[in-house]
């Protein structure tokens, strides 16, 4: 599996592809936005600040309605990043919402958002965007990108009400 750009330079590469056996899915749009419009997608307190991931903001990815297998790996995953942090909304001593970001190069990479099931439509997520804005503007970053699969029309609203646009988008490749 491979990821590959809907940019028209590579229509030749996608056909070869095709030929081979090989199928596109999974759509995934790059977006980017700036921090200071990011922040204002939230007027309520924004999400608590992490340098590490606690046993509490883990859950949050093994949680009913996520894959176990898939959240196990992304906490891996972001978990080994370097001077990420990790955003919060707890209630109760439990994680509802979450996110991760990263700084390098002058940007901004926002990763990993969640909201437990039975939280989404609070304005959680917009809570998490927000810490982790403030985060950033506290080391002076301005720039900032993410990813969102095409499909999810959710996170897709509420990263437009954010002012992120999206960049190009990208395709997941595979063997059908």
């Amino acid at each position: 599996m491979f990821r590959l750009t809907t940019a028209d330079c590579f229509d030749s590469l996608r056909h070869e592809l095709r030929q081979r056996g090989y199928s596109a899915d999974q759509p995934t749009l790059v977006q980017i936005g700036t921090v200071p419009r990011m922040r204002e997608v939230s007027s309520q307190p924004p999400a608590e600040i992490a340098m590490a991931p606690d046993a509490a903001w883990t859950a949050l990815f093994l949680g009913a309605g996520f894959d176990p297998v898939d959240g196990a790996c992304r906490v891996r995953a972001l978990g080994r990043a370097q001077g990420s942090v990790y955003a919060s909304v707890r209630e109760g001593g439990q994680v509802l919402a979450g996110g991760v970001a990263a700084f390098g190069h002058g940007w901004v990479s926002v990763h990993g958002m969640r909201t437990a099931a039975g939280s989404r439509g609070r304005g959680l997520a917009g809570r998490v965007l927000a810490g982790l804005a403030d985060a950033a503007q506290a080391r002076g970053m301005a720039r900032v990108f993410l990813q969102v699969e095409a499909g999810n029309t959710a996170a897709r609203a509420l990263y437009r009400r954010a002012g992120f646009d999206t960049a190009w988008t990208y395709e997941y490749w595979r063997r059908a």
